[in-house]
């Protein structure tokens, strides 16, 4: 089941959600809007190979925004960190923004229990946009689980900034330790 809007607000309260910086404004009915960060990074890779370290070019937005082009990845990071060892999150587009033809999180839009940290975005757009940062973005979801607690401690887990893919990710490699259930 997903949390409404005030049932995250009172799990923020309770601390078995972290969002910071948390503001009240920016909650929905059933959802959290987060915001992007400044740092962008283009994907440079020619061709983009999951067995090779990406190549990535660093982007600084300006407060006046930066317009982002078809045909390039572009790695963003949240403004805010959030997480919960206790809810499943789900990161979403806006539809205001799917509607001028971006993507977002075309496919890793599905969170893991575990540690809170800011969360690196896959941007694609389908004609020029231009974006800002501290715009809202994208929307937040929570889902409760069913069983056993499984916490993610992987690779991705930690990271607050654009990380483009790891090639013993992308292959299958060993990328974290083994994870143990937690009791409920």
């Amino acid at each position: 089941m997903i949390l409404t809007g005030s049932a995250i607000k009172e799990a923020v309260e309770a601390g078995q959600i972290t969002i910071d910086p948390f503001d009240p404004e920016l909650l929905n009915p059933n959802s959290y809007n987060y915001r992007l960060g400044r740092t962008l990074k283009q994907v440079t890779s020619v061709p983009a190979d999951p067995t090779q370290p990406a190549q990535t070019a660093a982007i600084e937005m300006p407060d006046d925004g930066y317009v982002l082009r078809p045909g390039v990845v572009y790695l963003g990071a949240t403004v805010e960190t959030f997480g919960s060892a206790e809810f499943v999150t789900r990161l979403i587009g806006r539809s205001s923004l799917g509607r001028l033809g971006m993507f977002l999180q075309i496919s890793a839009d599905l969170g893991q229990l575990g540690p809170a940290h800011r969360w690196t975005l896959e941007i694609k757009v389908v004609q020029p946009l231009k974006v800002y940062p501290h715009m809202k973005i994208g929307q937040l979801c929570f889902w409760t689980r069913v069983g056993a607690r499984l916490p993610y401690t992987g690779h991705y887990a930690h990271f607050s900034e654009p990380t483009p893919c790891s090639p013993s990710v992308a292959a299958g490699g060993p990328s974290a330790p083994v994870r143990q259930e937690v009791a409920a």
